[in-house]
């Protein structure tokens, strides 16, 4: 009777660790934000395992009835598309419901985008905040404005296709000399890291395509 999280590789299926793979061959199911991604996984693992729906649309639904297959002894696996379930993807409520039931509950570690885009930033690390994706519209400028004094570097998940507006926001909170690095395709083969103040790295991308999942880490008020 356990749950266990497991990160899945960001871009190179090489990053999947050992463990995770022992963890998988032993599930009796494993849970997937989307099945067809996971299959992928599978297949290049060599490993076939029964697959279910798991996703931001379907999870209040669907805990209740994991939680009681927990309970019958089973142990499931949870994955995300990318990374470690749970920081910014489908997770937490299921292991809430599964502490509150008394069902252990496990995490193995593995890849996660912010830590090697935060590293490579060059920033301090020391201390820093985690801030996930920006609301989209309504909240967007009250949580901004929550940051305005916040010291710790800050780390920020966006989609492509919002990059410059969401650095041209920041330009405004924190103003154009600001320092920021700006990570894409992490692990993958065309990674990038764009480091600079926030006017630079606007000045970078703002007359070409932008592809892939992008990490930003803003450096705090000093």
């Amino acid at each position: 009777m356990k749950l266990v999280l497991v990160p899945t590789p960001i871009g190179n299926l090489e990053d999947i660790t050992l463990r995770a793979i022992n963890v998988i061959k032993e599930a009796d199911l494993i849970l997937s934000e989307d099945t067809r991604n996971t299959g992928f996984l599978l297949k290049h693992l060599n490993i076939t395992k029964p697959l279910q729906s798991h996703h931001a649309f379907n999870e209040h639904q669907t805990v209740g009835k994991v939680v009681e297959r927990l309970k019958k002894g089973e142990k499931i696996v949870l994955v995300s598309d990318a990374g470690t379930p749970a920081i910014s993807d489908p997770g937490f409520l299921l292991v809430r419901e599964c502490i509150r039931n008394g069902v252990e509950v496990e995490c193995l570690p593995g890849p996660t985008a912010f830590v090697p885009a935060l590293v490579n930033s060059g920033l301090p690390c020391d201390r820093f905040t985690f801030e996930g994706f920006l609301p989209v519209k309504k909240g967007r400028q009250t949580r901004l404005k929550s940051l305005i004094e916040e010291e710790r570097t800050m780390i920020f998940y966006e989609s492509p296709f919002r990059l410059l507006k969401t650095l041209e926001n920041f330009v405004e909170t924190f103003g154009a000399d600001r320092q920021a690095s700006v990570s894409r395709e992490i692990t993958k083969m065309f990674e990038e890291n764009v480091r600079g103040t926030l006017t630079e790295i606007i000045a970078n991308f703002a007359n070409r395509s932008i592809k892939g999942e992008i990490v930003i880490v803003v450096q705090g008020r000093t």
